[in-house]
């Protein structure tokens, strides 16, 4: 795990976000370092994606301060935000491709927007991040809808990765993939981070890539995050931390990943289904291939 004394790649202070008279948090500090994944978990509408989304400019938040990469993204001008979201890439759920280009076109999109390069080399830019998404080639001609959900996640990871980004923000990147789509994505985020030196900032609700690939964990509880390793959060004496790593899929998680003796090669056997984990019995979801 990366060294947490050193300055934070995203700092957010005091952060306060409102749709209305909702509040959904109410003076939140969080600091990422480089380097590191930071999974985000918390209980149904405690505002795990609304805080993605605040860091990254889809929300302005009531209140509060959001510094990354050494930016006040609220102090910049719109060429200077232009250029910092260039510097990092984001995996919506389902991978929120455009429906009507193929997933070759779909990548070159922040290419094309961001970059003047030559056409020829923005095609083998494309091929190479299809590529490190673990997709096939002949993936790059088919639309969206021709491709399974785990293929669109990867999509969706390749786009996001065109830019070579430092910072991937990833929202439920593992939901509605089966047992082991969900283990080998989280075995090509890991192989992803460490390659390329990212710092993954991911919204998930899955103990079993928590214990996979992450390094500190934030729990957003009464609208700010409590933040350690699972280890330290284990000994918080907050009851939904204590039920939701102390829980039977918060011990069948831990227990999977003591048996793999590495996080990152734990079996893809030991994960339960998106259903399952959900408690909703035998759904069937898509894996990584029709």
């Amino acid at each position: 795990m990366p060294e947490t004394a050193a300055e934070p790649i995203i700092r957010v202070s005091g952060l306060t976000t409102r749709f209305g008279p909702q509040v959904i948090h109410q003076d939140l500090d969080l600091q990422i370092a480089r380097g590191e994944v930071m999974g985000v978990v918390g209980g149904s509408g405690s505002g795990k994606s609304v805080l993605m989304r605040a860091i990254i400019g889809l929300i302005r938040p009531a209140s509060g301060r959001i510094e990354v990469l050494g930016r006040d993204t609220a102090r910049l001008s719109d060429g200077e935000r232009q250029a910092l979201r260039a510097r990092w890439g984001v995996l919506f759920q389902d991978g929120a491709l455009f429906s009507s280009l193929t997933v070759a076109q779909n990548i070159a999109v922040p290419l094309r927007e961001h970059s003047a390069l030559p056409r020829r080399v923005i095609a083998d830019l494309v091929a190479m991040k299809i590529a490190m998404a673990g997709l096939p080639p002949d993936a790059a001609n088919k639309l969206p809808a021709e491709l399974s959900g785990g293929m669109r996640k990867r999509a969706g990871l390749a786009r996001a990765l065109a830019l070579d980004p430092e910072i991937l923000f990833l929202d439920e990147p593992t939901a509605g993939l089966d047992p082991i789509g969900a283990a080998r994505f989280d075995e090509l985020i890991g192989a992803l981070k460490r390659t390329l030196d990212l710092t993954v900032v991911m919204v998930t609700h899955d103990l079993d890539s928590l214990y996979a690939i992450c390094d500190r964990v934030s729990v957003l509880i009464d609208k700010r995050v409590k933040v350690g390793t699972i280890d330290e959060l284990m000994r918080e004496p907050d009851t939904w931390i204590q039920e939701y790593f102390r829980g039977p899929r918060g011990r069948a998680a831990e227990q999977a990943a003591a048996r793999s003796g590495r996080p990152e090669s734990r079996a893809p056997e030991s994960r339960g289904t998106e259903s399952e984990r959900n408690g909703e019995g035998d759904g069937r979801s898509d894996g990584d291939s029709r």
